[in-house]
């Protein structure tokens, strides 16, 4: 399948969504250079996702990519947020922080109507969602306005899971990729696998296009990852340290050091697991705890940590986001990254 007539993009290059650390402007210049720009809404209320959409629209008539997650809001437990606060009452009395202070709540919120409304206006034409799918009459509205549905599968179970609900595309998400793990079927992390062993078998499994994403850094791993069987590589980590990311300091201090190869599945930020450069806080109460209460809901009261300790220029308690595969990253343009992403590259240097 030519991946030019399918979404209608010059380069088979979809930047990675990374919620929190980007925005519009990144999004904007890997459509305009070729590729597929993605727009991170997970963390966005309305108006802010109107904003972005705003800023993308009037800057670029190329396609883009709205990505979204699809979980299942949790009831609030307060013995479960008692136990995650004690776990992480040393780190509150080293940052002399209230625990009482610190409110509980969601940190990211699902795909909703309310969210379908604002962005039914600007019709996107590929929306993306990571654990699963949205309700049936969601897909319906998407699907409506003629865009494209990609969605994360992390097994071969899930991608068939993804086809026979809607999906017109798989994204297989192998485990070198970084931040949060697609997982939805199963919470068993011994199903995951590394993206070349996942991406032949989803790829020979379904009948609709498959995207590879985990640990592709530059134009030989997206050849490889086209080798074997996908229209196009997801690409995030590489991005981190270009100029239009927002990437915070101590982030980019940690991809750029030794730490980055030292990289670790973690559910201490969210509740689910997440793939992160291992810090203090993952050494000490991590990687995988019982403590955390449901995703999104063990954010607030880390975050509250977090913020402390980044303004010491501390990255002990932050969500240090990497992929196994942080050789890509570059302190360049993400136009500039993005052409060298793609595969055309490797031809032109024979």
């Amino acid at each position: 399948m030519n991946i030019k007539d399918w979404l209608g993009i010059e380069l088979p290059i979809i930047q990675a969504p990374m919620a929190g650390v980007q925005g519009s402007e990144l999004a904007i210049a890997v459509s305009q250079a070729g590729g597929l720009g993605s727009l991170p809404c997970a963390m966005l209320t309305p108006d802010m996702i109107r904003t972005e959409l705003t800023a993308i629209t009037s800057t670029t008539s190329k396609p883009f990519n709205v990505n979204f997650f699809c979980h299942t809001p949790p009831q609030a437990n307060a013995e479960r947020e008692g136990v995650w606060r004690t776990a992480l009452q040393p780190y509150f009395a080293e940052y002399d922080i209230n625990a009482d202070d610190i409110p509980a709540g969601p940190g990211r919120a699902p795909f909703s109507h309310d969210i379908a409304d604002v962005i039914e206006a600007f019709r996107p034409p590929i929306v993306s969602f990571h654990f699963g799918l949205p309700a049936p009459d969601l897909l319906a509205r998407i699907k409506g306005w003629g865009a494209k549905v990609l969605s994360s599968a992390t097994t071969v179970e899930e991608a068939l899971w993804l086809e026979a609900h809607g999906a017109d595309a798989i994204i297989a998400q192998g485990l070198e990729a970084g931040g949060h793990r697609g997982i939805f079927l199963s919470d068993d992390l011994t199903t995951q696998v590394g993206t070349f062993s996942l991406l032949p078998q989803i790829a020979k499994a379904v009948n609709i296009p498959v995207i590879a994403a985990g640990g592709i850094a530059d134009a030989t791993g997206v050849a490889a990852a086209l080798s074997l069987g996908a229209i196009a590589a997801q690409i995030g980590t590489a991005y981190l340290l270009c100029p239009e990311t927002k990437t915070s300091l101590v982030h980019r201090t940690a991809l750029k050091s030794a730490s980055a190869q030292h990289t670790a599945l973690t559910n201490l930020f969210s509740g689910r697991p997440a793939r992160s450069i291992v810090n203090r806080v993952i050494r000490e109460i991590g990687p995988i705890s019982n403590s955390p209460p449901e995703f999104p809901l063990a954010t607030t009261a880390i975050t509250a940590i977090r913020s402390k300790a980044e303004a010491e220029n501390c990255a002990d308690f932050s969500p240090l986001w990497c992929g196994q595969n942080a050789t890509g990253c570059k302190e360049i343009s993400a136009t500039d990254l993005t052409r060298e992403l793609s595969p055309a590259i490797l031809k032109r240097s024979v």
